[in-house]
């Protein structure tokens, strides 16, 4: 019967496995800055209530569908969704949806990638000394340059695809959950020694404010679209990664359990990067609201100005690329699945493949900031355009897809069965990814692309 299905990649070792993994593939770059400063921004304490809410109505249902036919399945999203759509007698059209989430982590990757080779780039930098010292106007050509050169771009690149490969390449048990089992840990010590040099700045409690007041003035309808947008963004949903992890997930593990658990630490990730990065930027009189800038042309500054700062400057970008590369093999996984299956690929031939694609695609990106910054498509560069379309597109749609296939589609009984919840449990879940999540992420979704 098809519940005796069983993945030819193998499987997570358990739960803990399991978890790491997917907090691997939602905590990215993103968090780091991104979570922190909407946070501050939106009402402090406030606003984490409100995320809160959003990822439970919103994140969490998705997650657990994603994962629940990604274990049903067994297969790449692409063999997932086939199968199950010729399981539940639905059309051949829901096969589209495997298809865009392994597009979708395809090109994601390939510009994430030359992001993530921005902060080797800075490890390299810290500990050469660059930022020991260093003025706003010196940080700011230190990156201009670094941008500028394709060259420098495509070395730290290659070199950041080539980590991700190694690991992929060695297949669930021996590449994916050892690597996890070390950069999750290693991310979350990494943080922690962080936040004990960011508590002894100085400073702290004016970060703790920034992020934790509670301000109720600021929440309106367009700090609940951003609470709703993140809820669904920072889970890594929507891009096959969440499904193929899901795939390796044991019978008897259950998934509501560890998606709520997934859940927690991605938020507490955010949490803790702000409690660490808003203390150092008040101590040295920055501006906290500066957005992506805050990574790469803000902290650099604090870094330079501050007692120890070339030893926490060098820890915070190796915690920045830890980050990023957890991401990263999972971005990649779905394509280097669906080869194995339907190419019958040893598995390092496959992750070659997909890593020298991805590599050439992330040429587009790299020279998109120097040598083609002036090629434009629909007012955006390169860079802008792929980010526009994966983030703004790609994801809310096939997060929508998947909410539809799991409740509208798919047999009440299948569903039942694969999750294993209680009677309340499950209809609770069943009542809102039917009604409350699909509509949350259509606004998302025309938010995104301004037609709400």
């Amino acid at each position: 019967m098809e519940q005796q299905r069983s993945s030819i990649h193998g499987q997570w070792s358990g739960r803990l496995a399991f978890i790491l993994a997917a907090t691997g593939s939602a905590v990215g770059l993103g968090n780091i800055w991104k979570f922190p400063y909407i946070t501050g921004e939106n009402g402090g304490g406030a606003f984490v209530l409100v995320y809160l809410l959003c990822i439970a109505l919103v994140g969490l249902p998705i997650m657990m569908a994603e994962v629940m036919l990604g274990r049903r399945g067994r297969q790449s999203p692409i063999n997932t969704m086939m199968s199950l759509a010729k399981e539940e007698g639905a059309h051949r059209f829901w096969k589209a949806l495997g298809w865009m989430g392994v597009l979708a982590g395809f090109l994601i990757l390939s510009y994430y990638s030359v992001i993530a080779g921005w902060a080797l780039s800075y490890v390299s930098l810290s500990l050469e000394g660059a930022f020991v010292s260093a003025s706003a106007e010196d940080i700011g050509v230190l990156f201009s340059n670094l941008i500028a050169d394709p060259q420098r771009l495509i070395l730290w690149h290659s070199l950041f695809m080539l980590m991700t490969m190694v690991v992929v390449a060695r297949g669930v048990r021996g590449g994916l959950e050892v690597a996890v089992r070390y950069l999750m840990p290693g991310l979350g010590l990494l943080l922690l020694v962080m936040l004990g040099y960011a508590i002894s700045s100085g400073y702290f409690m004016q970060g703790l404010a920034f992020l934790f007041d509670a301000d109720f003035s600021k929440i309106n309808s367009t700090s609940i679209l951003v609470a709703m947008g993140h809820a669904f963004f920072t889970l890594s949903l929507g891009m096959g990664a969440i499904m193929v992890y899901g795939s390796y997930l044991p019978k008897g593990i259950s998934i509501a359990k560890t998606s709520v658990l997934v859940a927690l630490a991605d938020t507490l990730v955010a949490l803790l990067a702000g409690l660490v990065i808003f203390p150092l930027v008040f101590a040295n009189g920055l501006e906290p609201g500066a957005g992506p800038g805050l990574i790469f042309q803000t902290l650099p500054i604090a870094f330079g100005q501050m007692s120890g700062g070339l030893f926490f400057g060098s820890l915070f970008f190796v915690l920045l690329v830890f980050a990023a590369w957890s991401s990263a093999i999972s971005l990649i996984e779905p394509a280097v699945a669906y080869l194995v299956e339907n190419r019958s690929m040893k598995r390092l031939t496959a992750a070659l493949i997909c890593g020298v694609a991805t590599w050439l695609v992330g040429l587009a990106t790299v020279f998109s900031f120097n040598i083609w910054s002036d090629v434009t498509l629909f007012d955006k560069t390169i860079f802008d355009l792929l980010d526009f379309v994966t983030s703004n597109i790609m994801l809310p749609l096939g997060g929508l897809m998947i909410a539809i296939f799991a409740v509208w589609v798919m047999k009440k009984e299948s569903s039942r069965q694969e999750l294993g919840l209680g009677s309340v449990g499950f209809s609770l879940w069943y009542w809102v990814t039917r009604f409350v999540t699909p509509v949350a992420v259509l606004i998302v979704f025309l938010t995104s692309i301004g037609l709400f």
